[in-house]
């Protein structure tokens, strides 16, 4: 008998916010969907604060082609990212749904190998892993251990290599754990909330990566807005319970809550909170950082120097 030809794979829709980038989003959208995936692809894109213009759209509709497919809808949530992520979650039509910031770049095979990875994991329907930095051209890998990972190394670490750009994840389950926070203030650190609440019903497939290239550049959207970063990490702690107290499993979230709020001038607040934080560990760097900041070092050079080098404040 005639051996019958494989099933495809499940379909999946890649939610693609943007916001005034459009020659960056036909990039991110264009790798997206040039994936060597056997499965069906959609690309939601989602407009926020934003309007695509004729030409634009019919740029994107041309690289569609069989299985491959471009949706393209406005923001009708709460402005930001999460808002917007939430509009592409509802429009969308795939058994799994993924991101991708319309600044990066999905590199090839990235979605058949986290989808050939969910389908055999029986513990994770969520999935995510490294990528490549690229600072101006140099580029720097921050992977990922290949593993899964527990709510409890999420709260104690965010474990960095699992970038928004590489989640893949089955999108009636993120559905019905409410999507992403749009209360979050600016929608800072979205992404983290989202992987403590999936972390709380299953562990996150890690996969070392690189999975996609992230472009690290001035006109990224969170770069120097401290106070709204200082707002949203305070809004994380007070929302999950494992924050509570004053540990050194909290200290890199408070540690970080320390140095934006020095960089936006809350000296009175970052010093209480930084010197909390370094009694429980001592060599915590962001506190350390602020303690910098407060000092007089500007803390726009002290980013830009851990940019340099493929790191975050």
């Amino acid at each position: 008998m005639p051996v019958p030809p494989p099933r495809p794979g499940p379909s999946v829709s890649a939610v693609i916010a943007t916001r005034d980038r459009p020659q960056l989003l036909v990039r991110a959208v264009e790798a997206v969907l040039t994936q060597d995936y056997d499965g069906a692809i959609e690309a939601v894109v989602v407009f926020d604060q934003s309007r695509p213009d004729g030409a634009l759209v019919a740029r994107l509709e041309s690289l569609t082609g069989e299985r491959r497919r471009v949706v393209v809808i406005a923001n009708s949530r709460a402005s930001g990212l999460a808002g917007a992520r939430n509009t592409g979650l509802a429009a969308a039509t795939g058994d799994y749904a993924a991101f991708c910031d319309d600044d990066d770049v999905w590199l090839p095979g990235k979605l058949q190998t986290q989808m050939d990875a969910l389908l055999v994991a029986p513990d994770a329907w969520f999935c995510a892993g490294g990528v490549e930095i690229d600072v101006r051209g140099r580029r720097h890998r921050r992977l990922a251990d290949a593993r899964l990972v527990t709510l409890r190394e999420l709260v104690s670490d965010r474990v960095t290599a699992l970038h928004p750009s590489t989640f893949v994840f089955e999108r009636e389950r993120v559905v019905e754990i409410g999507g992403l926070d749009e209360a979050l203030p600016g929608s800072y650190g979205e992404d983290y909330d989202l992987l403590l609440r999936v972390a709380r019903e299953s562990p996150v497939l890690a996969l070392a990566g690189p999975l996609a290239t992230v472009y690290w550049h001035s006109g990224s959207f969170f770069a120097d807005r401290w106070r709204t970063i200082a707002a949203a990490h305070s809004y994380l702690r007070a929302k999950h319970p494992e924050f509570a107290g004053e540990s050194a499993d909290s200290a890199w979230l408070d540690g970080k809550t320390a140095f934006a709020m020095a960089a936006s001038g809350q000296r009175g607040q970052a010093w209480r909170l930084a010197r909390s934080v370094l009694r429980h560990k001592p060599s915590q760097k962001q506190a350390l950082a602020s303690l910098v900041v407060m000092a007089g070092v500007p803390a726009q050079w002290i980013q830009r120097s851990a940019q340099a080098l493929g790191r975050g404040v």
